[in-house]
């Protein structure tokens, strides 16, 4: 048995939630910042620009790194299974109202998981990069489709949809405190479940066949049944942060919220974060988001403002352009492998 492949089948630690018991700590003090301090602190601003964009986006990216990652199957698929999760969820709240919130988003996630694992049944015929192609036709189709069928979005004229009153068990989520509360416990939520499934044998499974899919499916692994369920997921996850992003964050979207620029995204939030790496998801969305902020607040200081936004968006272009042609030549692993390796002499 190949050592790559032998490694992938043995049980391994889970990635994310750690043994040790300084780790633990130090995940607990996260969680209490995140749930008691921030919402003590943070205002508006911080909800709106910073704190609600980076958790969803670290969602989409944690999505499509389970499919991509860690079951290595390419997608540009993206940001349409955002928009499918965006969709669904209105509509479930439109016409089944008596529905709770997080029941419609989880249907949403569902729905888009269903998308998910239509689009990638072509990988039990093409893998690598070709299976690109593919989902980047899904991505055309269902922009395309959510902008001329009106049903979707009620037969809105712009095609938009807009966030339905956010209430759970009384409570108003409408407010940006409401608004962040929703996100987090969404994402903690998800990212628990995703750290279960890749510990499992599911996730064995799907980093066998991204290791060596012919040497996996000699030993009995269930090649086909662990491409799709990896399209499935990675659809599902992306579906609930395309909710959250269309609800929680703008309030209002079509489907170009939703264009291949946001699929492209995700993508560069895996390659800089760490493929493979759940912690790897939310290094990279905290890196595309703060990153044009820091470049504002850099130029007012040192150029005096004389960028505009467009040379801003142009620079953070390169800047990104850069950075993945650095880190697909020097460190694949992208930063969560970085910072784990800066981490370790210290101990």
């Amino acid at each position: 048995m190949p050592p790559a492949l032998a490694a992938a089948l043995a049980p391994v630690r889970r990635p994310a939630l750690p043994a040790l018991p300084v780790r633990a700590a130090g995940l607990a003090l996260l969680l209490a910042v995140a749930f008691v301090a921030i919402p003590l602190t943070a205002t508006d601003y911080w909800y709106n620009a910073i704190l609600i964009p980076f958790l969803i986006m670290a969602l989409a990216g944690l999505g499509l790194n389970l499919t991509m990652g860690y079951a290595g199957q390419a997608s540009l698929g993206t940001g349409a299974f955002m928009a499918v999760g965006a969709y669904a969820t209105y509509n479930l709240l439109l016409r089944l109202p008596e529905l709770p919130l997080p029941v419609s988003l989880a249907g949403g996630g569902l729905i888009a998981g269903a998308v998910g694992l239509v689009v990638g049944l072509p990988s039990l015929r093409i893998k690598g990069f070709y299976l690109i192609a593919p989902t980047l036709a899904a991505q055309f189709l269902i922009e395309w489709v959510f902008n001329q069928v009106g049903w979707f979005s009620n037969y809105a004229s712009s095609s938009a949809i807009s966030a339905p009153r956010l209430v759970f068990l009384g409570y108003d989520l409408s407010s940006p405190a409401g608004r962040y509360a929703l996100t987090l416990t969404s994402v903690t939520v998800v990212t628990v479940l995703a750290w279960r499934l890749v510990g499992s044998q599911t996730g064995r499974n799907w980093r066998a066949v991204r290791d060596g899919e012919t040497a996996a499916a000699v030993i009995g692994v269930p090649v086909a049944r662990a491409k799709l369920s990896a399209f499935f997921v990675g659809a599902a996850v992306s579906g609930v942060a395309g909710a959250l992003w269309a609800f929680a964050y703008l309030g209002t979207v079509d489907a170009r919220s939703f264009d291949l620029d946001r699929s492209f995204q995700a993508m560069f939030i895996i390659i800089i974060g760490g493929l493979s790496s759940l912690s790897g998801s939310f290094i990279g969305a905290a890196f595309i988001v703060l990153t044009p902020i820091l470049l504002t607040h850099l130029s007012n200081a040192f150029l005096g403002g004389s960028l505009d936004g467009g040379q801003l968006s142009n620079l953070q272009r390169i800047l990104f352009g850069a950075l993945i042609i650095g880190f697909l030549i020097k460190e694949p692993n992208g930063l969560a492998a970085l910072l784990g390796r800066l981490r370790r002499p210290a101990r």
